[in-house]
């Protein structure tokens, strides 16, 4: 059996982390964002005192960050090939790292775009902004609307891979999963 992999994307504080949760306590397999940990760790490192929406500006190599962003995703891709399960779900996917690079205007190498290109899921969806669930915290940076324009980069870098993300309504947590599952039914 050939496992499908879904990302579920979205801007920050659109409730991807609890519907991944809520996923995997179902018994589905989810790899997790791994930038949260990350943006912390960076953030500890720097001026905590300074607040600014972009993590990158706590690291002191933005490049070297994104890369390990990228390696990050890409192992958990290569991981899902030894899962042998009906859906492998991704709390992000490769293509996050680029949308998110273009979002603050950085420049990338072409091995990025290759790791979309090679890397390819078989679904795609996408959470919207919703400010009734809106909050930042000490990873998430970003206001609502910045959070709003990230949305915009993610929808534009999946389909300029080839994608069509499927929008998730906002809802209760059961009402999005509910959609999810039978989104996937219908391919």
């Amino acid at each position: 059996m050939k496992s499908k992999k879904v990302v579920i994307t979205g801007g920050p504080s659109t409730g991807k982390t609890v519907i991944i949760q809520q996923l995997e306590a179902r018994g589905y397999t989810c790899f997790h964002e791994i930038v949260r940990s990350m943006t912390l760790e960076a953030k500890k490192k720097g001026n905590p005192e300074s607040f600014v929406s972009n993590p990158l500006a706590f690291v002191k190599d933005p490049f070297e960050f994104n890369k390990r962003i990228l390696s990050g995703r890409k192992e958990q891709y290569k991981e899902s090939h030894n899962i042998n399960k009906p859906y492998i779900f991704f709390d992000r996917g490769i293509p996050d790292v680029l949308a998110y690079m273009d979002y603050f205007d950085q420049r990338y190498t072409r091995d990025f775009e290759v790791a979309c290109i090679t890397n390819r899921y078989d679904k795609v969806l996408i959470m919207p902004p919703w400010k009734q669930i809106y909050v930042s915290d000490n990873e998430r940076l970003e206001s609502f609307e910045e959070a709003i324009e990230i949305h915009d980069h993610l929808k534009r870098t999946y389909r300029r891979y080839d994608y069509e993300p499927v929008l998730i309504p906002t809802g209760t947590v059961e009402e999005r999963i509910s959609f999810i599952l039978n989104e996937l039914k219908e391919d």
